[in-house]
């Protein structure tokens, strides 16, 4: 069985990569609007932790986004299993929100917040179930493996 090929299929891989890419673009959009400030009451704390916040968002997309551009590529046939485990290409760690100031928050902002670290939750999950469910290849049939599909 190849690596997640039991459970990610390519139709719930679509459907996240789908979801990711539209959280994506609604979090951009909310984030160069301006709607924050027009929402909040004014501070300098409150500012600074969304500027945070942002950013968590964004780099959290993003390892979504890479992860699963890998397990696509991974379906398609464009990486091998071996190269599939390859750490680099594992999903990357986030920073945990804020929660205390997340509050605060106006309420679409929150959702973004929200939503995003949920993704990044739900992918984690997979991508231990995953891991978990790879049976280690022996290092000479994993050695020859490469070989292969190195030619």
């Amino acid at each position: 069985m190849a690596y997640g090929e039991s459970f990610l299929t390519r139709k719930v891989l679509d459907a996240l990569y789908t979801e990711a890419m539209l959280l994506a673009d609604e979090a951009r959009s909310y984030f160069e609007s301006g709607r924050f400030t027009e929402e909040s009451d004014p501070g300098n704390l409150l500012a600074v932790s969304f500027s945070c916040e942002s950013l968590k968002v964004t780099t959290r997309l993003m390892h979504c986004i890479a992860w699963l551009l890998n397990q696509k590529a991974l379906h398609s046939g464009e990486l091998s299993d071996g190269e599939a485990w390859n750490r680099n290409r594992a999903l990357g760690e986030a920073p945990a929100t804020d929660q205390l100031m997340v509050d605060r928050f106006p309420a679409e902002a929150r959702q973004i917040v929200m939503a995003s670290e949920e993704l990044f939750q739900r992918l984690q999950r997979l991508s231990t179930r995953m891991d978990d469910e790879m049976v280690p290849v022996p290092a000479v049939q994993d050695m020859f493996r490469r070989l292969q599909s190195a030619f």
